[in-house]
């Protein structure tokens, strides 16, 4: 079988591609700019955008199964073209995808592909434990890491275990249908998660919590526009209860424990030294 992989230079997509290879599949990356996707030898990789159907002519062509994403990669908005790519995926022969969410509701692409038939199965991850990478100059730099919203638990997953379960469920029965909620093994404070990278690095990190303030001023600073800003506050405000309660959704799909943050840390140690 061959499986399409969209967004595969993500954070899923990557170990997603390599896991599927590993396993014996064959895997057609999809990404913007195949000289620069730098994806595992034996990966057929193409060029196209997900948001521009235009761009897709040919790539369903041979697809058992596909990885699709619900959000334009350039600047995290909802795509506005489900229809357009799940008629594609018909149009071809495509009989099974996976939809990774990037908002709470159900979004025009999973209306698209439940309407043209397709199996679907909805995969929404909570926190991407990679979001620590962001700490990673301010600790390099100072050993301080400075954040708003303290009191706030994540049930953080490892990028991998999110491929882990797309990779099942892309080539084994019994998903469509489903939503499931995708989450690590435990549900950390900021400073628990600071407490852990500094544990791994053998140094102390210190926590500094900013105000909501001083969030909304840096966010500001850093570019975001003010309807990201008031995304990101609702998050705060209203956490999704599953995003910050422990699910077992990784080890009841792939048969395996969802791994620790301190192993995510031990995997990147590097990016903080």
């Amino acid at each position: 079988m061959t499986i399409l992989v969209t967004g595969a230079t993500g954070n899923v997509g990557r170990p997603l591609v390599a896991q599927l290879l590993a396993a014996g599949h064959s895997v057609r990356a999809l990404t913007r700019d195949p000289a620069r996707a730098d994806l595992p030898r034996g990966a057929e990789v193409v060029t196209g955008d997900l948001a521009d159907a235009s761009t897709l002519t040919g790539v369903f062509t041979g697809v058992t199964a596909a990885h699709l994403i619900n959000f334009n990669g350039k600047d995290g908005s909802p795509l506005t073209n489900g229809d357009e790519i799940a008629a594609l995926a018909v149009q071809a022969g495509t009989r099974k995808v996976t939809v990774l969410k990037g908002e709470r509701d159900r979004s025009p692409l999973e209306e698209a592909v439940d309407a043209a038939g397709l199996e679907w199965t909805a995969l929404a991850p909570g926190e991407f434990m990679s979001n620590a990478l962001e700490w990673a100059t301010s600790i390099r730099a100072e050993g301080v890491v400075r954040e708003a919203f303290g009191d706030v638990r994540s049930a953080l997953v490892h990028d991998a275990d999110i491929a882990s379960v797309a990779a099942t469920v892309l080539t084994t029965p019994g998903h469509g249908g489903r939503q499931y909620m995708v989450t690590g093994p435990e549900a950390l404070t900021h400073a628990e998660k600071v407490r852990i990278i500094g544990s791994v690095l053998g140094t102390e990190i210190t926590y500094v919590e900013l105000t909501r303030e001083e969030a909304v001023r840096r966010w500001q600073e850093q570019g975001y526009p003010e309807e990201f800003i008031a995304f990101f506050l609702d998050l705060m405000d209203n956490p999704v209860e599953e995003a910050r309660t422990v699910q077992p959704t990784v080890e009841q799909v792939t048969g395996e424990p969802a791994r620790t943050f301190e192993q995510w840390v031990r995997e990147n140690a590097a990016a903080f030294r």
